[in-house]
């Protein structure tokens, strides 16, 4: 590993590992594909904690909400101290120059396309690809829900129009 010391090198060792024809071998997983994609999900698309699972901050403690999956993934709250909190939620900042893994695999912009068709075929080859629509959120909205958001919800009858749209100053504040 010596040789690997300079930055050069050790760059120049990485961009030899692209030209690499990787066979990789998976065992199938126990609970199907739908599964370890939502396992993995929890831990690739989330942030270590949501504003909304912190319930109370007092006096150095930190009162926050978690699931116990060992206990029928109940809900459970847990107080800490501040440091504790920071120390636990640092765990899950990803080091200097480490990127999120959707950036990586099959989830890189460079074989998105590429790579997501493959692995529908290999999750099931008979599935139906939906095709991409181009509609508005209104028509979105009424295909998912049912519901139409131009319709008066007091009288279920008439449609809503929209007679002005908010400034944008009111639309560009956070």
């Amino acid at each position: 590993m010596a040789k690997y010391k300079s930055k050069q090198e050790f760059k120049s060792f990485v961009q030899s590992l692209f030209m690499v024809k990787w066979n990789t071998y998976a065992k199938r997983p126990f609970a199907g594909p739908e599964q370890v994609l939502e396992y993995l999900g929890r831990y690739t698309h989330r942030v270590a904690i949501s504003n909304n699972r912190i319930k109370s901050i007092d006096n150095g403690q930190v009162c926050f909400e978690y699931r116990d999956r060992a206990d029928n993934n109940t809900s459970k709250t847990m107080t800490v101290s501040a440091h504790e909190f920071i120390r636990r939620f640092l765990l899950h900042v990803l080091p200097h120059n480490f990127m999120k893994i959707r950036y990586f695999g099959f989830l890189s912009h460079r074989n998105k396309k590429q790579a997501i068709k493959l692995i529908r075929k290999l999750i099931d080859p008979d599935a139906k690809i939906p095709q991409k629509t181009e509609e508005t959120y209104l028509e979105m909205m009424h295909r998912l829900t049912g519901h139409d958001l131009l319709c008066c919800p007091k009288c279920k009858e008439g449609k809503m129009t929209i007679i002005k749209g908010l400034p944008n100053q009111f639309l560009n504040s956070s």
